[in-house]
């Protein structure tokens, strides 16, 4: 990743490099510097060159970029560029000001002689400073303005991950309100039976009931853990063999291993619903579920099964509880998490994997 530093690091090499490139333009065009020059008059020649490239050069490539970056956006073209040309010209002879003073300092020039090469040296600073300049300026332009359009691009791409990550979240708070409505009223009836003939049984039907709901509108906490979850499954099946009674036959197994394991809330419920309501509820004998949780290598496994007539597993609708599940387990776990489904006459099971981080 390029950082902040690396990236000033780039500038200043850039600038100098700029500068020494000014340098020698001048140097070989009003020095008259050539090939056959002695190397020192040239080195000279270069020296006094670079000093005043540089007394301009890093003034101008700090004040232009900012100023082209305020103007842009403020300013017509027409006056934008003039602004800028005078900012390069007052830079310009104010750099050419404090080469002379510099060369001055380190007694490379005489102090009675600043007139002289101030009026000599004016003409190509100026000249320089606008072409080198306005080159620089054009270039910082056009970088400041990728720059803001990428910064603008992440932070749109930005946005838009943040909307999918919302939309995505209000998708799961959605599917996991999900009560079947006709076991509500079925269970409200049954309440209403046991009221006067079993007291003790309605209470604690109205207790189950209760905490079922509170888990289905529960949003705060879309994953749970698998102890959480099979107690939420055991209350599910209480309420229901109050309505089918010896037809139904349960049976919850877990190794304990996976309790610290999460799944998505309602996840084991919601198969456990629609192997009642497909194994169970059709047939006179009625039927047998089964609910095992085991540790998995690097996850968990949580098999459903149950002993109904099966069915065609391709067959199965998009708003079926097998797919809401399996939605919601991709929306959680991505690929970390699948869903299977085993089924033929007599056995049904649908198998939960959900993988380690």
């Amino acid at each position: 990743m390029v950082t902040q530093q690396t990236r000033g690091h780039g500038r200043w090499l850039r600038m100098l490099v700029g500068n020494a490139a000014a340098a020698a333009v001048v140097m070989v065009v009003y020095s008259g510097v050539g090939l056959e020059t002695p190397w020192r008059v040239a080195a000279e020649s270069f020296g006094v060159a670079f000093a005043f490239a540089c007394c301009i050069g890093f003034p101008a490539s700090y004040v232009m970029p900012r100023l082209g970056a305020w103007g842009v956006c403020r300013l017509r073209p027409t006056v934008y560029w003039i602004v800028m040309i005078a900012a390069l010209l007052a830079i310009g002879i104010a750099g050419s000001v404090a080469a002379i003073s510099l060369l001055i300092a380190i007694g490379y020039v005489p102090l009675h002689r600043f007139g002289q090469w101030f009026a000599g040296s004016l003409k190509i600073s100026i000249v320089i400073t606008l072409v080198f300049g306005i080159f620089v300026t054009a270039f910082e332009t056009v970088r400041a303005r990728l720059d803001a359009a990428t910064v603008a691009l992440r932070t749109k791409e930005r946005d838009e991950a943040e909307a999918r990550r919302v939309a995505a979240e209000a998708q799961l708070a959605s599917l996991e309100s999900r009560v079947n409505p006709h076991f509500l009223f079925n269970t409200l009836n049954s309440i209403a039976t046991l009221v006067h003939d079993n007291p003790a049984a309605a209470e604690r039907m109205t207790t189950q009931l209760a905490s079922l709901l509170r888990s289905s509108l529960d949003t705060s906490a879309p994953l749970v853990p698998i102890d959480e979850e099979l107690a939420i499954v055991r209350a599910y099946l209480d309420i229901e063999r109050v309505r089918f009674g010896e037809r139904l036959r349960s049976a919850i197994e877990s190794d304990g291993v996976s309790d610290r394991a999460r799944v998505p809330r309602l996840a084991v419920q919601t198969l456990v619903e629609n192997s009642i309501k497909y194994a169970v509820s059709p047939r006179r004998e009625g039927g047998t579920v089964t609910v095992r949780a085991h540790g998995a290598p690097g996850g968990v496994r949580i098999d459903v099964a149950d002993d109904g007539p099966g069915f065609d597993p391709a067959a199965v609708s998009n708003g079926h509880g097998l797919e809401l599940v399996r939605a919601r387990l991709a929306m959680a776990f991505g690929d970390r998490a699948s869903l299977r489904v085993a089924s033929r006459p007599g056995s049904t099971t649908v198998t939960i994997e959900i993988g380690g981080a």
